[in-house]
């Protein structure tokens, strides 16, 4: 089963930006769904961005990250990619990378990014 590692977060100042990576131990070219999902301190997990690569592939943003953020997939490496650009005190929370494969959700342990004001 691939396991999903998580890394890049940090403190960051208001407009600042990180870059997270999210390292797959297995091929991850065949896998149709993968995306970033964060969880904010009081709320529930909810999605950033997605990438899939069924009917040609989409990438999907939240609201909340178009025009910030992008979302990459390196297959060559096996790494899912999430660059944060302008960051903001709201951005702040634990990020997380997931996957589904063969119906089944796999879960990073998640990164923290924190933007101070």
């Amino acid at each position: 089963q691939v396991s999903l590692v998580e890394s890049g977060g940090g403190l960051v100042q208001n407009g600042g930006s990180l870059r997270l990576s999210c390292a797959a131990s297995s091929d991850i070219a065949s896998i149709k769904y993968m995306g970033w999902f964060r969880q904010r301190p009081g709320t529930q997990r909810e999605l950033v961005a997605r990438i899939t690569n069924v009917g040609g592939g989409s990438i999907n943003y939240a609201d909340s990250a178009k025009g910030r953020f992008t979302i990459s997939k390196n297959n060559d490496r096996n790494t899912l990619t999430l660059q944060m650009n302008s960051l903001k005190p709201e951005d702040t929370a634990l990020y997380y990378c997931n996957a589904i494969i063969n119906g089944v959700i796999i879960w990073g342990q998640g990164t923290q990014v924190t933007v101070s004001s």
